[in-house]
């Protein structure tokens, strides 16, 4: 209870903190990427800041689970935020910050050797919490804000 109410309290911050109304913000879809598994969309784009959804790593050509090892989905969930980023014309290095969602944290380091090939340079903040289960059983799912 504590994790959520912190992340609900540090995205308000992070979405007050880009902008002063949200009358300008719309939503950001892609079908290079998976859709949404709910009542949300792939990202919101607020002024210059893209707010994505956690992606996990579901094949966006047929809705399955991509790769069994965390080292496989991590570059699938990777893949999958690049393909919303390109819809709003950006990149990876327009990313400041994510949250990592893993399921057993002696797979980070596996996960952060796939991670840091996406950020050669200019690594966003992040933050890493282990959760006890994430949607559809996988073993990764990653958040992330970028700005122009």
């Amino acid at each position: 209870m504590k994790i959520t109410s912190f992340i609900a309290a540090a995205a308000f911050l992070a979405v007050t903190a880009g902008c002063s109304t949200t009358q300008g913000s719309s939503a950001v879809s892609t079908t290079s990427a998976p859709a949404a598994l709910g009542p949300y969309s792939q990202a919101i784009r607020s002024g210059n800041m893209l707010f994505l959804s956690g992606q996990i790593p579901l094949d966006p050509a047929t809705g399955q689970i991509s790769g069994s090892t965390v080292d496989e989905q991590t570059k699938r969930v990777m893949d999958n935020l690049a393909a919303v980023l390109a819809a709003n014309d950006m990149t990876m290095a327009n990313i400041v910050s994510t949250t990592v969602y893993v399921r057993d944290l002696n797979d980070f380091a596996a996960m952060n050797k796939v991670y840091g090939t996406y950020f050669t340079s200019n690594p966003p903040a992040r933050a890493t919490v282990q959760a006890a289960r994430l949607p559809k059983d996988v073993t990764v799912e990653i958040s992330a804000i970028a700005t122009k």
